[in-house]
């Protein structure tokens, strides 16, 4: 359910970017499209070139001057009385305009309501501080679009710095029954406050971002498609070492040569192929100059690759290994992410979609902001990192989302859907019900570290790693593969694992507590066999602590579990359990460690206390069990059976030690195959073998009972086990040899 709901977040969110170079228009080359997506491939922007590791810095604030100039509103035609929206946003672009033109680096306006055009936005332009008040208000005019910008800051608009004001949309007047075409999806999601489409080097601060129809803050891409490539653009042939046409009936090869003239390559020095149909999606590519020689030779090229051009190249040609081609199509782009961007220090609310989406950036820092009230269309988040790159969008790298306080969204607070390398560090996500953070399949490479998450929820495929997290009233559904979790604090919370590749999850250094009997906390384990280090998880919850449903051989060092619910006790999945500790709660008489599961199970070096009033300490019981307990020791407070089988295949119980030191009812068993009511059923423990153990008790008591194993029961051997005042009761056929009694 969650995932089919991030799948159809993803096509909606990747659908209106599309409709931007309509419905906008004039920041958009002819066949461009208003969001695009950035391979993290082979090419770097000046602003990528930075040591790895190096948090984005946003724009130089060097660069402007230390005193905005005051916009004359006068001058302009401008209004602040929230009245006269076609004059007023005309006003401040000229304004805008005027200031870079002359040299003016930094500007403000006056206090008061600015009402924005329905039909424009303000639009950035380059190395610009626009400097607000908190009592200046950006409002934007109300209307029926589904989709609008009230700020925008658009390709080569770099270095910009938008600080301080409040920015509202629309929302609650918007006029939501109207289409802006006729293939448009009319989920009226597109309404943003402040756009960041391709620009470099961008700071958003102290802003204050609410009530838009889809999300406070955007920042994504710009993409220009340069050329649509049909069957007639190929012929067969390929190109020789030489860059000659050549025939082979293999391949197929461009017949007009994809040129570089276009004014984005001017600057941007790197294209991409995309959206083949009935074309590989793997080819090679020939730089030529304009004598025609032959440059370089790429080979093994992928669509969605961004390509960079070598220096003096003046077209290229493409060949593809395909035998005809008919129905042969694909596009030739270019395009930008937004890089280098900080947003910090700002409030985002009472938005209908999301906070902030990341639709196509590149080093991305989102730190010291609130977000909250999300809700009204999905996902509903604090924060989507979401390009929406296999879908024709744009990619998503190194982002990073840092002390940041979320509370109240509908869905999320944090979606990491695609792209890869993040790091979300430090946050309070406090979402009630909502999931606090989402890791969806097309992301890799997250870090997830030092936040605490209080009454939402972890989700996450693969690829995490989760560091010294605390979660409060919450649970975690991971998958994996590649997920590590390196110390984790759970209160009245669960750490469910169901993991989809063996070994495909890890996790150490955790504690579990629960506090209130009302909740359920623990950890739960599904799926595929997993490795667990140092687990500690202590006090009753409602139900058990530790359950599951793992396939067998999964290692478990170091779990500790006390104090858990004497009535349900726990259900311990199969695995080999080194170095365990096991203690329950006193209270009711049913709760023992559950051991149930067909498959293998390794008690290695493990103490288990008993409480006073249970009846059991390991229940075992499944046909297919194979039962090992070994190095290990047994304190019982009460009348209480240390071991009682009751069906297996295999049972090994060896080198252990078993202290009963207050009994009070000679009858008890302190090992047990099978109980006195099933003695006249057919024999279900298939091979037993009990040695070297001592067992110690403070009256005669049963130490080790067979005799209730039932019908065609098997010899079992029973052999040098040492009892102080405990007595053994066998089977006849048993083979027992050197045991002592004392």
């Amino acid at each position: 359910m969650i995932w089919c709901l991030l799948i159809g977040m993803q096509l909606s969110l990747a659908q209106l970017p599309l409709r931007a170079a309509a419905d906008i228009g004039t920041s958009f080359q002819a066949k461009g499209s208003a969001m695009a997506e950035n391979h993290a491939g082979s090419v770097q922007s000046e602003s990528e070139k930075t040591d790895e590791g190096k948090l984005p810095t946003g724009a130089d604030a060097e660069r402007y001057q230390e005193t905005p100039h005051v916009i004359d509103l006068k001058k302009w035609g401008i209004s602040n009385e929230g009245k006269d929206s076609v004059k007023t946003t005309k006003g401040i672009n000229a304004a805008l305009k005027w200031a870079h033109k002359n040299g003016i680096t930094a500007v403000t306006l006056p206090a008061g309501t600015y009402l924005i055009d329905k039909n424009s936005r303000i639009n950035m332009v380059g190395n610009m501080l626009f400097e607000l008040t908190n009592d200046v208000i950006l409002q934007k005019e109300k209307n029926g679009k589904e989709l609008y910008h009230l700020l925008y800051i658009g390709l080569g608009a770099d270095n910009v710095t938008i600080r301080g004001g409040v920015y509202i949309g629309d929302r609650d007047a918007h006029d939501y029954s109207k289409k802006d075409h006729k293939y448009s999806s009319g989920t009226h999601e597109g309404g943003y406050g402040i756009a960041v489409e391709g620009a470099d080097s961008v700071t958003i601060e102290g802003v204050k971002s609410t009530h838009f129809t889809g999300d406070g803050l955007i920042l994504g891409g710009y993409g220009t498609m340069v050329l649509d490539l049909y069957e007639n653009s190929f012929v067969s042939g390929e190109y020789n070492e030489k860059g000659k046409p050549a025939a082979n009936k293999e391949k197929i090869r461009t017949v007009k040569p994809l040129r570089f003239d276009h004014a984005i390559f001017k600057t941007k020095r790197y294209f991409e192929l995309s959206n083949p149909i009935k074309l590989p999606g793997v080819f090679d590519v020939f730089f030529f100059d304009k004598s025609g020689k032959l440059l370089k030779t790429m080979s093994g090229v992928k669509t969605r690759d961004q390509i960079a051009i070598p220096d003096g190249t003046d077209y290229a040609h493409l060949e593809f290994t395909k035998k005809d081609t008919k129905g042969a199509y694909i596009e030739f782009w270019n395009r930008v992410v937004s890089t280098n961007v900080v947003v910090r220090d700002s409030e985002f609310a009472y938005n209908r979609r999301q906070g902030i989406t990341v639709g196509g950036a590149d080093r991305v820092l989102i730190e010291d902001n609130v977000l909250h009230h999300m809700k009204g269309t999905m996902p509903q988040a604090g924060i989507d990192v979401e390009g929406g790159f296999h879908v024709n969008g744009y990619f998503n790298s190194n982002v990073t989302i840092q002390n940041n306080r979320f509370h109240d969204n509908a869905s999320y607070d944090v979606v990491l859907f695609d792209g890869k390398d993040a790091v979300v560090r430090g946050n309070h996500l406090a979402s009630k019900g909502a999931i606090g953070l989402a890791v969806s399949e097309p992301f890799t490479g997250a870090v997830v570290e030092n936040n605490l998450f209080e009454n939402s929820r972890i989700f996450a495929y693969h690829d995490v790693t989760l560091r010294d997290n605390k979660l409060v009233s919450s649970y975690t559904t991971l998958t994996g593969p590649r997920i590590k979790i390196e110390g984790m604090e759970l209160i009245n919370s669960t750490l469910g694992i169901s993991a989809s590749e063996p070994f495909g999850v890890e996790a150490s250094d955790v504690t579990i507590t629960s506090t209130d009997k009302k909740s359920e906390a623990g950890l739960s384990l599904w799926g595929k066999r997993i490795k667990l280090n140092n687990i500690t998880i202590s006090g009753e919850s409602k139900l058990r602590t530790v359950t599951g449903g793992i396939e067998p051989g999964s290692i478990i060092n170091g779990l500790k579990v006390t104090n858990f619910n004497s009535t349900y006790g726990l259900s311990l999945p199969p695995a080999t359990y080194n170095d365990c500790e096991f203690a329950g709660a006193e209270g009711a008489y049913y709760g023992s460690i559950g051991v149930s599961a067909a498959g293998k199970y390794v008690f290695d070096g493990c103490t288990f206390k008993i409480s006073r009033t249970a009846a059991t300490g390991i229940a075992a019981e499944n046909p297919k069990l194979e039962l090992t307990v070994k190095n290990s020791s047994f304190e019982i407070l009460g009348n209480a059976s240390a071991i009682s089988v009751q069906a297996a295949k295999d049972v090994l119980l060896e080198n252990n030690t078993i202290v009963a030191s207050q009994l009070t009812n000679e009858k008890t068993e302190l090992i047990r195959l099978n109980d006195y009511w099933k003695r006249d059923e057919k024999n279900d423990i298939m091979k037993a073998v009990i040695r070297g153990n001592t067992i110690t008790a403070n009256l005669a008591a049963i130490g080790i009972s067979t005799i209730h194993a039932g019908k065609g029961a098997p010899p079992y051997t029973v052999e040098d086990n040492t009892l102080v005042k405990a007595k053994l009761a066998l089977k006849s056929n048993d083979a027992q040899k050197n045991n002592v009694l004392k």
